[in-house]
């Protein structure tokens, strides 16, 4: 028993019987059933994608019955790669789960060890340090997937460059950042200079300050990936009622003027 063990909790049977009852459907379904018969790690892959994306909006949805419901669908995910993956005498669902235990042991030596830290700040840092040792990764960022979307990669990429203590220390810092690359991006576009547009430097320019505020969002606690989501469904639903609305009379948006379309618009913003 280590120095902070909590109780097991009252439930723990009833739980343990829920995952072993998945491995043994999983196990009949692997042995029956034509369609799972013929999965593939391969063939899983793009369906677990989209499972995490479902998942993903019912998050954003704050819909609880939904996300009990993905949930189950990436718990079944798992133990699919894990029984395919026993088959070919690679690992189990064991082992599977004795790698992730014995790495958040490694990884939180301040609650298994005689570390101590004072904040989250400092867990952080610690984590990224015994990650680099654990995986003899030569850099910082070797552990951010070169596949992640790219906002999310970029606020990846300055969550561990944080974890080394490579970061800003105020947040006036970060916003005088942000200006001086929205002024670098706008000069690419100063009609005064009446040249030719560099597309390739306004791309350049582009990506260093959406870069920025990346990072201005990361220091003050937004999530942009999160943010631009609620964005595109809020700009959705205004365009929708938009749609609808003026459809209602009779009319196309094809053939409405901008300031006819302006009319519904701002009326949909007034809708909850």
């Amino acid at each position: 028993m280590h120095k902070n063990q909590v109780p097991v909790d009252a439930d723990r049977q009833k739980k343990l019987a829920s995952f072993d009852r998945l491995l043994t459907i999983m196990d009949e379904l692997r042995a029956f059933c034509p369609w799972d018969k013929k999965q593939s790690k391969e063939s899983l892959r793009y369906l677990t994608l989209e499972e995490v994306y479902e998942l993903s909006d019912a998050i954003l949805e704050n819909d609880t019955e939904e996300i009990k419901k993905e949930l189950g669908d990436l718990f079944l995910h798992l133990v699919f790669y894990s029984k395919i993956a026993a088959e070919r005498g690679e690992f189990d669902v064991a082992d599977v789960l004795n790698s992730i235990n014995e790495k958040l042991v490694y990884r939180h030596p301040h609650i298994y060890s005689d570390v101590k830290v004072k904040d989250e700040n400092e867990v952080s840092e610690n984590w990224e340090k015994l990650k680099l040792k654990e995986k003899g990764n030569r850099s910082v960022l070797g552990g951010v997937p070169s596949s992640l979307p790219a906002m999310v990669k970029a606020m990846r990429i300055q969550e561990k460059a944080k974890g080394v203590g490579f970061d800003w220390e105020e947040k006036e810092q970060v916003w005088e950042k942000v200006e001086e690359e929205i002024q670098e991006f706008k000069e690419e576009f100063n009609i005064e200079k009446n040249a030719p547009l560099n597309v390739e430097a306004a791309e350049s320019e582009f990506g260093d300050m959406i870069f920025s505020l990346i990072n201005y969002a990361r220091f003050v606690g937004i999530n942009p990936e999160d943010a631009l989501e609620k964005t595109n469904r809020k700009f959705i639903k205004r365009f929708t009622y938009l749609e609808s609305e003026s459809k209602k009379e009779g009319l196309s948006l094809a053939e409405m003027s901008l300031e006819e379309m302006d009319k519904y618009w701002d009326k949909a913003k007034e809708q909850k």
